[in-house]
């Protein structure tokens, strides 16, 4: 279902960069092998997609796992496997069954990089199904991914909540929850009220982050 107001086509935030600034910041820190595989690869899995499924794993050793030099909130590995999910050829379902395969058959970095992909594919609402598997997973890697501009702009309300409340239980900072002062809403506030007085109830501390979202909120 779609979050009220969501366009067909997400939005991309500031500071995320789109397909154009990422393959600049590859082709600026990738050496001369890499980006020449990585070209190849490109084109190959445009004029053959199915080439995805062997290709997409070996991303971490043909272009390394550092962190680009010009977007440094882009992993290499994410950056370059991102840029062979969007030589795919557009699906009529959304998101292309190669790009879903790649989650579904990947390790947590490989999936990660689909997470990270959806704000940048014309996915529609085919990527639901991948970041509500990634939530219910509390693998912190996924959940960081999955709470980014897709979700933002795609999750229903309840789902959303939840999504916000699975950073708290798995210590997923809340900076990585896009859009997340925007979506804030009276529902959401309560139930971060109400989780604030268990903590103090049992002796536990309240996750910091909560009180300047309830101060926030308050203020609007």
């Amino acid at each position: 279902m779609n979050a009220p107001g969501g366009p067909e086509r997400v939005a991309l935030p500031a500071g995320l960069a789109d397909a154009t600034r990422l393959r600049a910041a590859l082709d600026q820190d990738l050496a001369p092998p890499a980006l020449h595989w990585l070209r190849e690869s490109r084109a190959r899995v445009a004029a053959e997609p199915a080439a995805l499924a062997g290709l997409f794993p070996a991303v971490g050793r043909r272009c390394g796992r550092g962190v680009l030099t010009t977007l440094p909130d882009w992993l290499t590995e994410d950056a370059a496997r991102t840029v062979l999910l969007l030589a795919l050829p557009p699906h009529d379902a959304g998101l292309p069954p190669e790009a879903a395969s790649c989650y579904h058959d990947g390790d947590a970095e490989e999936r990660r990089a689909v997470l990270r992909a959806l704000p940048l594919l014309d996915a529609g609402d085919g990527g639901l199904a991948l970041v509500e598997d990634a939530l219910r997973s509390h693998d912190t890697r996924l959940v960081a991914a999955a709470v980014g501009p897709y979700a933002a702009r795609r999750l229903s309300p309840g789902p959303w909540r939840h999504a916000v409340l699975t950073c708290l239980f798995t210590g997923v900072p809340l900076t990585a929850v896009a859009d997340l002062e925007r979506r804030l809403d009276a529902e959401l506030v309560r139930m971060l009220h109400d989780l604030a007085r268990e903590r103090r109830a049992a002796g536990r501390p309240v996750p910091p982050e909560i009180p300047p979202l309830l101060e926030h909120f308050a203020r609007r």
